[in-house]
């Protein structure tokens, strides 16, 4: 995918002089393309907040903003509803509409929807760890997160977060609205304040061009990587702007980068931070070549003088192995999946993983012998990297209509992924469901591994699955943020009876840290 068809479409009617910050004008956002329509008395299901982000940081301690809005169709199981007045449930791209039908929001398909509209997009962002624990159930929630801008009057900034007062969703219909949840999550407090406004408060650091790409490092989650379009990729510390949101009234200065790199030949979008050795980076270009961080004494960075090179076309992203300290994968428009070892010049393994560009790939936390990959064609493919270099996907799935922009594993099950298409849709997979015996004759419409298809998020680039609480789904489009957590992702704690979820082997890790591949 080209580096113009990773950014969104420019905007010729935005006013140049309001500055970077989230709308307040409800008449400028507009419905999304293709959008199921919501009536008016679907709004309580979720919250919009927004405010203007001012010029000087210096100005203000903190900014809080709620206002109840439109969500501007956040979609699944859309009840279509016809001139007899019965709803029944609409399938994408299975299904049309009439001209006498039209599309209803059903909110009690969510346990929690909210959406922040922003006046620039971010087609990057990142969840920064908190301190308020792992496996979080219990309303109302709230998170940290890093995003970057792509602004059209060139004044970019990088934002810090945090999204507080995120209660569960109002369900349209329901006899009370104080209705327990079966699992038990919900709380006397939480239960009285459906309807109460989430907070978002922000700081922003100026910086240099648009972000393409944005990442917090695991292991220290206040230093943050963000990649240029400048064709630099910098390292920011932005621990004194977490604490100015977890402790009010703390003043903030704009900040300059704690490192910043810029041998790359073009920009570029791939970009990942390893989970086992503490500071390793590595960042890819459009022009085909990865560069190889690692942090030196006095809490500084070296960077590889060759680049790691094989690919023939554009580096589209970068995923670190979740126990290998010295392996990485890579993927490419030129249609491969490579696998490298940084200890060798040249990828152990390469192989062509789909028909068009390879756009995104995702390293399974859970069961680290799998890969997942998305493309530009729509399809989601599957690898067991046990059975390298024997490139044959473990699963295949073309039901996407536009380019997959992101793919991840959840990080709570193991067979669970979530993926975003510029089809306008995030999709929730669950590959331990496999198809019931049928008629070959009978063709499967929607395939069962399909557990949910979130709808009316414009051309979206980015989702994450937060890494603290479990089924939530956070992800950035054109029309802003949106954070939900499904009715269908309850999470299951217990271990699988066989080791049968996936396909298994002798071995439960691809690779061995004896030397290189």
């Amino acid at each position: 995918m080209s580096a113009k068809r990773r950014r969104f479409a420019d905007n010729d009617d935005d006013d140049e002089d309001e500055g970077m910050g989230l709308k307040q004008d409800k008449t400028q956002r507009g419905k999304p393309k293709n959008t199921p329509v919501v009536d008016d008395e679907d709004v309580e299901m979720g919250a919009d907040f927004e405010a203007d982000i001012i010029d000087n940081p210096d100005d203000i301690d903190e900014e809080v903003f709620s206002e109840d809005e439109d969500p501007d169709g956040a979609k699944y199981e859309a009840a279509v509803v016809g001139s007899t007045g019965k709803k029944q449930v609409w399938r994408p791209g299975v299904d049309e509409l009439g001209a006498d039908e039209e599309l209803d929001y059903d909110s009690s398909t969510y346990e929690m929807f909210h959406r922040l509209h922003v006046e620039w997009p971010c087609l990057s962002f990142d969840i920064i760890r908190d301190n308020l624990g792992i496996h979080r159930t219990k309303y109302p929630h709230s998170c940290l997160f890093v995003s970057g801008t792509q602004a059209t009057n060139g004044h970019n900034s990088l934002l810090v977060m945090k999204a507080s007062d995120l209660h569960r969703t109002k369900h349209d219909g329901s006899s009370s609205d104080d209705e327990d949840l079966e699992d038990g999550n919900s709380s006397d407090s939480d239960e009285d304040h459906f309807d109460d406004d989430p907070v978002l408060e922000h700081k922003f650091i100026h910086h240099p061009g648009v972000i393409n790409r944005i990442r917090t490092m695991p292991q220290k989650t206040n230093i943050v990587s963000s990649w240029s379009e400048d064709g630099s990729v910098y390292l920011w510390n932005v621990q004194a702007y977490i604490r100015s949101l977890n402790e009010p009234g703390i003043r903030v200065k704009n900040c300059d980068p704690l490192f910043k790199f810029s041998k790359h030949s073009t920009e570029g979008f791939a970009m990942d931070w390893s989970t086992v050795a503490e500071g390793k980076l590595v960042t890819g270009d459009c022009d085909k070549n990865i560069y190889l961080w690692e942090p030196t004494e006095g809490g500084s960075w070296s960077v590889s003088d060759r680049p790691f090179a094989g690919h023939t076309s554009s580096v589209e992203d970068l995923q670190w192995s979740p126990i290998e300290p010295t392996i990485f994968a890579s993927c490419s428009s030129d249609k491969t999946i490579k696998i490298w070892d940084t200890r060798a010049r040249k990828a152990a393994i390469s192989f062509k993983a789909h028909k068009a560009d390879v756009n995104v790939i995702s390293w399974n936390r859970l069961r680290t012998f799998m890969l997942v990959s998305g493309a530009d064609d729509g399809t989601i493919t599957t690898w067991d990297m046990r059975e390298f270099p024997r490139a044959e996907p473990q699963a295949h799935f073309k039901w996407h209509k536009g380019p997959v922009t992101s793919i991840e594993w959840s990080p709570e099950e193991e067979s669970v992924l979530a993926a975003a298409s510029s089809d306008n849709t995030i999709t929730i997979w669950d590959l331990a469901l496999e198809n019931e015996e049928m008629d070959s004759s009978e063709p499967l419409e929607v395939p069962p591994q399909l557990l949910f298809e979130h709808q009316g998020v414009e051309d979206p680039k980015e989702i994450h699955w937060h890494p603290q609480i479990p089924g939530v789904i956070i992800s950035t489009s054109a029309n802003g943020f949106c954070l939900f957590k499904t009715i269908n992702s309850s999470i299951t704690t217990a271990e699988p009876e066989t080791d049968d979820l996936l396909p298994s082997s002798s071995s439960s890790s691809a690779f061995s840290t004896g030397g290189p591949l």
